[in-house]
């Protein structure tokens, strides 16, 4: 398969979750961001995510969050896509920070499943339906029940397939039936929010993956996607193996922003791994078995 046919979904087929850098003080590191942008898009990623889970959104204020957007579309944004995190559980401030999100150039938004409130399967879908609304941007939603408290079942999900905005759909369900019956039903854009599952899902049907672990590795899960996509699945099973411990140092032991932000440090990327609370840096306990993993994978920092 050509390399323009691989990339020709409205988001691309590798997209990383981007961390949101901050100096030591704790305020945006906007410099920092654009520079993080710059390397994810260089190594293969044809999208980035700003101000989702991995980007600390809860902690971003609407004005972080609107000038992120701005400053990551600068950076990169003739290059890749940004895709902006306006999802919240609250149906008109997602709605504002929608028409924000557009203002500030983002190509798409990512919109989540409503958190903490635990919304029916018709309350999920007047939520994103309306959000979708709000702008005129490509949607990709967010079903992630580990967070959100409710997963978005399979109907609903096949349902909002139909809104001209909704074109691409991050499961981070872990539930192959449920992911087969969505594919199986709808032209949507499906990817991977779990980056252990990627091999798995593209043998199903699904186009990439939304990932954390590529801030680490992206070149590697470049190779795996391209190659699935492909059709080419032994060679995409051989990188799947050799990139499980990568996984497992960043999505298994702590939270995926606080373990992702460690090894960028470890790697000289970023100057600092500080996060926002309620988020703390890893103890030593934990630093000890993220480098067992990495290790495991030929990474090994000094």
């Amino acid at each position: 398969m050509a390399d323009s046919e691989i990339r020709s979904y409205t988001f691309g087929t590798l997209v990383t979750a981007m961390v949101t850098p901050f100096t030591t003080d704790g305020e945006v590191d906007y410099q920092q961001s654009a520079e993080l942008a710059s390397k994810l898009v260089d190594e293969g990623n044809d999208a980035l995510v700003i101000s989702g889970t991995t980007g600390e959104t809860s902690t971003l204020e609407d004005d972080e969050k609107e000038k992120l957007f701005r400053v990551i579309v600068e950076a990169v944004g003739d290059r890749a896509k940004v895709i902006a995190g306006t999802g919240t559980n609250h149906t008109s401030h997602s709605i504002e920070m929608a028409k924000r999100a557009a203002k500030a150039g983002a190509h798409g938004q990512l919109i989540v499943t409503p958190y903490y409130n635990k919304p029916s399967q018709a309350g999920i879908q007047a939520h994103v339906e309306a959000v979708a609304d709000a702008a005129d941007l490509p949607v990709m939603v967010y079903d992630i029940p580990g967070r959100a408290g409710v997963p978005i079942e399979p109907e609903t999900m096949i349902r909002l397939a139909d809104h001209p905005n909704i074109v691409a759909l991050k499961d981070a369900k872990a539930d192959f039936a449920a992911i087969t019956r969505v594919l199986a039903n709808t032209d949507i854009d499906v990817y991977s929010g779990d980056d252990g599952l990627t091999l798995p899902w593209m043998a199903a049907g699904a186009v990439g993956l939304v990932s954390v672990s590529a801030h680490v590795a992206s070149p590697q899960f470049r190779a795996l996607i391209d190659a699935a996509l492909a059709g080419d699945f032994a060679t995409a099973r051989t990188i799947h193996f050799e990139l499980d411990p990568v996984v497992r140092a960043v999505m298994t032991h702590i939270q995926g922003a606080v373990a992702a932000k460690q090894v960028l440090k470890w790697q000289g990327v970023l100057p600092n791994s500080v996060v926002r609370l309620p988020l703390v840096e890893p103890g030593e306990a934990e630093i000890a078995i993220i480098r067992e993993d990495l290790a495991e994978a030929g990474m090994v920092f000094s």
